[in-house]
């Protein structure tokens, strides 16, 4: 029997209920703003049991009853020429995202500027705001990207949505996060293009050490490395856009969708 999304997606609600909690504010120790990251892209299918050898050195976040949590996150570009893509796509260092994000369950959005140096930390800010879903950037948003970036406000104009589900977990046993992101999707302009097969998962410490979570995935022989979501959603969406550089990544996605078709056809109930 072919096994479907839903199946699936029940498995790993009933292992992720198994986890030991922790709340939003305990979880404050961990916001690492100033980190390193690896990320790691795993079939739908083999999350269950990734998440079944990760409960034992790690519990999960739960927010307003909820550890599966809906994440909406509006991504900001140059308009005319994509810039902030294009130095991510010729692989410059010292790069910039900006986006707006809205934590759904928890009912926070944020204005956040995320910057890459050449040391491959990830910096990130961000102040709270209620004009998550506004195209064009505000005048207090404004402010805080001139104060934290040499981008030109006036330039930039919300471009792309993300949408997907997101599980973290907190390590109990050093400074660690891992996020885990499942029913992806991207849209723009009435257009809209679903990943429902694959998972992003992201390792995020202060500096990078011991993880039970990156011993596993090293177990099941699954290697670091996965496209940026904004990156991932622009060459999903626009036309003439320049991906060369991207392609090693699609078609690890293409495998991996390939990976979780074959689990499903393959599982006996």
């Amino acid at each position: 029997m072919f096994m479907d999304i839903d199946a699936f997606l029940t498995s790993i609600q009933k292992e992720i209920d198994s986890f030991e909690s922790i709340s939003l504010a305990e979880m404050d120790k961990v916001k690492l703003m100033d980190r390193v990251d690896v990320k790691y892209l795993i079939p739908l299918s083999h999350l269950a049991q990734v998440l079944a050898e990760a409960r034992e050195n790690y519990r999960v976040v739960e927010i307003n009853q909820e550890r599966i949590c809906a994440y909406e996150t509006q991504y900001f570009d140059v308009n005319n020429d994509m810039t902030l893509y294009q130095k991510h796509h010729s692989g410059f260092l010292n790069r910039y995202k900006v986006r707006t994000r809205n934590y759904v369950g928890s009912n926070l959005q944020f204005f956040e500027v995320k910057f890459k140096n050449n040391k491959g930390r990830t910096l990130k800010k961000r102040i709270r705001t209620n004009l998550y879903d506004q195209p064009e950037i505000k005048a207090s948003e404004s402010d805080f990207l001139t104060k934290h970036s040499p981008l030109q406000p006036d330039a930039l104009r919300g471009i792309l949505w993300v949408y997907y589900k997101r599980i973290t977990l907190v390590s109990k046993h050093n400074l660690e996060r891992l996020t885990i992101d499942l029913e992806l999707s991207f849209q723009k302009e009435g257009q809209e293009k679903k990943y429902p097969k694959i998972v992003i998962a992201e390792v995020k410490q202060e500096k990078m050490g011991a993880s039970h979570f990156i011993d596993i995935m090293r177990k099941w022989r699954i290697r670091q490395g996965s496209i940026s979501k904004y990156c991932f959603g622009i060459v999903s969406l626009f036309d003439n856009i320049k991906q060369n550089r991207f392609k090693p990544h699609l078609l690890k996605i293409t495998k991996i969708i390939r990976q979780h078709d074959n689990f499903a056809a393959s599982y006996q109930s």
